[in-house]
């Protein structure tokens, strides 16, 4: 996919307010400090479409950018835990789980996980969470300059151990670096796919 054009169209926290047209829409969330925006900037090759940080959780919006004037990709905050008083259970941001619950454009969410660091509760619990609510995602490992092959291989060979005992099967994933560009046409080309397959479905 040649990216003709990126552009920011709008931030809220209402999910209700997000775009009314019916554009396929692509979701980007992670762990504060994953790597996000560095990994959107490089995707559509633009140094600060996403607004990159040092401090983690910059994001706090819902932000959508709208590609090619065709399809959405969406940077949503890092996942972390509200605590509901009453139980004081543990539930993820109320505004992302509207987001994935009620938004029927998005077609497919990308969880980015730092390739570094073995399989985090909040990420497995995350990502099962979404299994559970029938909503459909993909892996995206970022930072893979940082692990030389073979340390990069064992890792993601221990991750893929690790969602098995919970999944029948590895979901599908991407591994990505944001500095050397590694993994940009798989995805792209992936979502290409996706949007040529609804356009197909729409005739």
């Amino acid at each position: 996919m040649h990216i003709k054009s990126s552009e920011f169209l709008m931030s809220n926290s209402d999910v209700t307010k997000c775009p009314k047209d019916r554009l396929p829409e692509y979701a980007f969330i992670g762990r504060s400090n994953v790597g996000k925006s560095s990994l959107i900037n490089m995707l559509m090759l633009r140094k600060s479409l996403a607004k990159t940080s040092g401090r983690p959780g910059k994001t706090q919006l819902i932000n959508h950018f709208i590609i090619n004037k065709s399809w959405y990709l969406v940077d949503l905050p890092g996942y972390g835990y509200a605590r509901v008083s009453k139980s004081s259970k543990k539930v993820f941001q109320k505004f992302i789980t509207n987001y994935f619950e009620k938004r029927e454009q998005m077609v497919l969410a990308f969880v980015l996980v730092d390739c570094r660091h073995e399989p985090q509760p909040i990420d497995l619990e995350f990502m099962e969470w979404m299994g559970e609510s029938g909503i459909p995602f993909n892996i995206i490992f970022t930072k893979a300059d940082k692990e030389k092959p073979k340390a990069l291989e064992r890792n993601i060979e221990v991750y893929t151990k690790k969602m098995l005992e919970t999944w029948e099967e590895m979901p599908q994933y991407f591994v990505t670096s944001a500095s050397e560009s590694t993994g940009r046409d798989e995805v792209l080309k992936y979502i290409n796919k996706l949007n040529s397959s609804i356009q197909a479905s729409e005739f």
